[in-house]
Formats: C-alpha cells, structure tokens, sequence
C-alpha cells in the first residue's frame, strides 16, 4: 500500500498526464482537420469525369427560381425576342450552374454514357469528358424521347432538326480545343446542348440558329439553367456574327456543301473552326488558322449531318 504523500503524488502525475495527453488530442485534431481541408482545395482542381455527376456545387452561390424544373417554361410568360435580348446580360467567363435535382436513373445513365460512348474510344480531353458527365442532357431533349436522352444517337428536336449523339458532341469540342480565355461561335444552336458544353469551357459564346422558334427555346432553357456567358441569336449562320469576331473556336453543326468563306475569315489567329461538310458523302473537318495567317485543313472522320440552309443552299457548288 502507497503511503499518503506518495499516494497524492502520483494522482497528481495521472491527472497531470491526463490533462497533456487530452490536450495533445486536440491540437492533434485542429492539425488534422487543416491538413485534410487542405488536401481537399488541393485536389478540387483535378476532378475527374468521374467525380462530375456528383459535383452539384457548380460554382454558383445560389439557384434562381427559374431553375426550378416543376415550373412552367411555355411562352405564354415570356416576352417578345427582343426584350428577352435586352434582359439577358452576358458575364463572361465559364459558368458552372447549379443543376435541379435529378432522378438517380439520369445520373447512372450520363455516367454510363460518358465511360462506354466518350472515355472508350478517343475522347481523351479531361476537361470535355467531365463537362459531359456533368451537363444534365435530359433537360435538352424533348419530354417524348427523355429516356433516350444518353443513348448513342442522335434524337429529334422538332422543325426537322436533331440533337447529334453525344459522342460527336464531344468529338467536336475535343477537336475545337475551347480553353477559358476563349470566345466561342456555336452555329446551329438546336436545342442548346452544344452552347452548354461550351459555356463551360469557354469565357464567352455566341449561338446562331436559324429556326425562330428553336433559339428562343434554347435561349430560355439555357438561362432558365443558369448559363449566363452565352448569347444566342436567330439567324443564318453561314455569315458567323462579324460583330464579335474573331473567335477562337467556332463549330457548326449543319452541313454546307463547302467551308463558307465569312467563318474562316473570322477565326482568330490560332484559332479552330470544326464543321462537316458535303452533301451526300460529308467529312468533318477541322479548319485551323496558323500565325503567318494560313489555313490548315484536316479531315477527320465521314459523319451525317442535316444539311445546312439559308445562304448556304443558294450558294451550293
């Protein structure tokens, strides 16, 4: 048995001992935590195609109410074409918007898409493999084929136009090589889907469709989203949109059965225009136009586009 004095020294060592070890704890816990939100703003930089269906953050602060997707989206409450230019105020820079919640059906299958369609072919840009595994395309297809919305086609979008099939969209986009300090030209808006990917990559994008009724749906539905870096304008695309020349990247997705000559003539230095051409038998092409001011040309793949109309169709070779 310890005597008294010896007894309440050594309570007093554990109880000294306990106290440096709880303290060694916390201090332990406070390093901890630091080193782990560290490791986290390190590594957000390096997200992957594969982190992007479950990125909700998007970099917004907040989700206006339009991006409600039980909310009506008929043109009974929206104004005329021009008042809705006016009130579309373009910020430049990529935009990542906040999404509606999804089915967890439309995840899995855009997650499947970008793997099996996208990542196991030649699709091999980081960048372009998770702005698609991000973009919800369900909200760019009409409600009658939604569950076709990650298939490896093609699907209609009404007034005789389509969608092209993801792996094309991305196709394109790789070969454009958008970077965040870009203006981009997207020819042939559709739907919106391709002024999507690109607002996500792009600093500013300028969107011409020549179908009315098509740009002002895209145009609601991508600010309805959230895309606010993006214009789009009716009109006939073969002449581009001189007044925001030159672009570094312009694609177009109709056919002409030639390189329009305006669309070369406002690429900037440097920069690449992707486009199929051909009636019958169409080549997607990449133009580039080099430092001296020449143009490279390369042809890709053979592909299937509608073809392109208005200026173009008087102009055909």
């Amino acid at each position: 048995m310890l005597d008294r004095p010896v007894g309440r020294v050594f309570a007093g060592s554990v109880v000294t001992a306990g106290l440096l070890l709880a303290a060694y704890a916390v201090v332990r816990s406070v390093f901890f935590i630091s080193e782990q939100v560290q490791r986290t703003a390190d590594s957000e930089p390096a997200m992957t195609w594969m982190d992007a269906s479950h990125d909700t953050s998007g970099g917004a602060s907040e989700q206006s109410a339009e991006s409600n997707p039980q909310q009506s989206t008929t043109h009974s409450e929206s104004t005329d074409t021009s008042q809705q230019k006016q009130s579309f105020e373009l910020k430049p820079g990529p935009c990542h918007p906040v999404f509606p919640p999804e089915p967890e059906a439309f995840r899995l299958a855009r997650q499947k898409m970008v793997q099996f369609q996208l990542w196991s072919r030649d699709i091999v840009d980081p960048q372009v493999l998770y702005v698609m595994g991000r973009i919800p395309r369900h909200e760019f297809v009409p409600e009658d084929v939604i569950v076709e919305a990650y298939d490896d086609h093609p699907l209609p979008i009404g007034y005789h136009q389509t969608i092209s099939q993801p792996y094309i969209v991305a196709l394109m986009t790789q070969l454009a090589r958008p970077r965040p300090h870009h203006r981009a030209l997207d020819i042939g808006t559709g739907s919106g889907y391709q002024a999507a990917i690109l607002a996500e990559l792009c600093r500013e994008v300028y969107s011409i469709e020549i179908v009315e009724p098509l740009a002002q749906e895209a145009a609601e539905r991508l600010k309805r989203l959230g895309y606010t870096n993006v214009v789009v304008k009716t009109g006939d695309g073969y002449r581009g949109w001189p007044e925001k020349a030159p672009f570094d990247v312009i694609i177009v997705a109709a056919a002409p059965d030639h390189i329009p000559q305006p669309l070369v003539d406002q690429l900037a230095v440097g920069g690449r225009l992707v486009i199929p051409v051909g009636r019958v038998e169409q080549q997607l092409l990449v133009i580039e136009k080099r430092p001296d001011g020449s143009i490279h040309r390369e042809s890709v793949a053979p592909v299937l586009f509608v073809p392109m109309t208005g200026e173009a169709q008087r102009r055909s070779r």
